[in-house]
């Protein structure tokens, strides 16, 4: 059956055409990841702003960026899972009405908790429409050569609303903080207005239930993981209740295992995670979020807090990196189909790898922009362009239309909590280092050690399916097989 059903969809994905209503649909999926990439990056350059304005302390900042964190991460499963049981085009245009409201009120408040909790909703919005829109997209577009192109043109929205949102946000903070959350609205309304129109309508699945034991086990075990790791750094990561809470969130995730093997409808099918493919697709979607966000973050305190730099300087001296992302991603689908997903993905790990060292070796007390921030933004750029797509297709290919909204939410969980993880773990060592008084960027170095060090096992992961497949070949060869060869 298998063999048949493989014959019979090759076709279709070679010969599917694009038609303008095919490209209008893409368009809709792309604008929604541009806007979640342009609030991401435009809000994190509005903070200094926000917190002069509301009185909010340093704690009460971070909360407007972690907000935002725990509703994306945490319920991403959900959101994905629940798209293939109602339905894709409801949940996302659910969604995507949710985001803009939450985005029109978190202009409008003056208080700093009402703006915390429309940065949660927000973020809970974007749990729902990310994992739809792939979901969207890789059933809508045939796997193959029309899907990698597909993702291909993806990435590159998700990287220009990224780089757009540093440049607009320094441009727009100048004219107020709340016009970074008031610009979305507009566009948000018209997605939604144009996904109604060219959005086909799909039936949710005929079989499953709502396994509502599954979904708050992992939801609260999901949340309480990424509150623990966030707060952490603060409360001390051998703090009693530092301890409570991951103990708990272990416990939470552990009932959810147990109810999945039980339940009769599970909310994750955990048979999916036998496949290595995805399991590595997963892990390495942890690597390259986690470094290269967490770099990131290092690189905006160091150039505005120590440098004195204006939000838009920093803005254009990190944008090669995102432009980098959107000039390469329109070539990686046809990569992929040509050469698979496992090269391309070991050569951006490789490229981060050699991005992270090159700074190390290179940075010094005082980095010097053009032989080391620049060389090093290029190389993570490439990294970005040519993994993120493929990590994408990889953690797909294969999977049934009925799960494709579980397997888009677990890669993109993956991302966003393993993001998480690894930004608090450097928030830690960079506190351990010492006061965000030290001089030049010495206080870093331990942050930098970190990502690079999460990049190399990255880069580990990748390669050991190819050594393995390597050896396979090299022992069943004849010369392997005749004595004294």
């Amino acid at each position: 059956m298998t063999t048949t059903l493989t014959e019979a969809k090759a076709p279709r994905a070679a010969e599917q055409v694009w038609t303008p209503r095919l490209w209008g649909v893409l368009a809709v999926l792309c604008a929604v990841l541009f806007l979640d990439a342009l609030d991401v990056s435009m809000v994190g350059v509005a903070l200094p702003s926000i917190g002069g304005d509301l009185n909010l302390s340093t704690t009460a900042l971070q909360w407007i960026v972690n907000g935002y964190v725990l509703g994306y991460g945490g319920l991403l499963l959900l959101g994905g899972r629940t798209a293939d049981l109602l339905g894709r085009r409801r949940i996302f245009l659910v969604a995507l009405g949710v985001f803009a409201v939450a985005s029109l009120i978190g202009g409008l408040v003056d208080d700093g908790d009402l703006l915390i909790a429309t940065r949660f909703v927000k973020g809970l919005a974007a749990a729902f429409t990310a994992p739809t829109a792939l979901s969207i997209l890789t059933t809508t577009f045939a796997e193959g050569p029309a899907r990698n192109r597909a993702l291909s043109v993806f990435s590159v929205f998700g990287a220009s609303g990224y780089s757009s949102g540093l440049i607009l946000g320094g441009l727009l903070t100048t004219a107020g903080w709340r016009w970074t959350f008031l610009i979305p609205v507009p566009l948000a309304l018209a997605a939604l207005a144009a996904g109604v129109a060219l959005i086909p309508r799909d039936r949710p699945a005929a079989e499953g239930g709502h396994d509502l034991a599954g979904a708050a086990t992992l939801v609260g075990g999901m949340l309480l993981a990424v509150y623990t790791v966030v707060s952490a750094p603060a409360r001390g990561w051998l703090d009693p209740v530092t301890l409570a809470m991951a103990f708990g969130a272990v416990a939470l995730l552990a009932a959810f295992v147990a109810v999945e093997r039980r339940v009769a409808h599970p909310l994750i099918r955990l048979g999916i995670l036998r496949s290595g493919s995805i399991v590595r697709a997963n892990l390495s979607m942890v690597a390259l979020f986690g470094s290269y966000l967490s770099f990131q973050f290092m690189m905006t305190l160091y150039l505005q807090d120590v440098l004195h730099w204006s939000p838009l300087r920093m803005a254009l001296a990190l944008l090669p990196a995102g432009l980098l992302v959107a000039f390469v991603s329109p070539f990686v689908g046809r990569l992929i189909t040509r050469h698979g997903t496992a090269p391309l993905i070991t050569g951006a790990m490789l490229s981060m790898s050699l991005g992270y060292g090159w700074f190390l070796l290179t940075a010094g007390a005082a980095p010097h922009y053009a032989v080391t921030t620049l060389p090093t933004m290029l190389l993570l750029g490439g990294g970005f362009a040519f993994g993120f797509s493929s990590i994408m297709a990889q953690a797909t290919h294969g999977i049934a239309d009925a799960e494709q909204g579980l397997a888009s939410g677990l890669v993109q969980t993956s991302g966003q909590v393993g993001a998480a993880l690894v930004l608090a773990a450097v928030t830690a060592v960079i506190a351990t280092a010492g006061p965000a008084g030290t001089p030049g960027f010495t206080q870093f170095h331990p942050g930098i050690n970190l990502v690079t060090g999460v990049a190399v096992v990255g880069l580990a992961l990748s390669l050991a399916p190819l050594a393995l497949r390597r050896a396979r070949t090299e022992s069943s060869s004849p010369a392997a097989r005749t004595p004294g060869a």
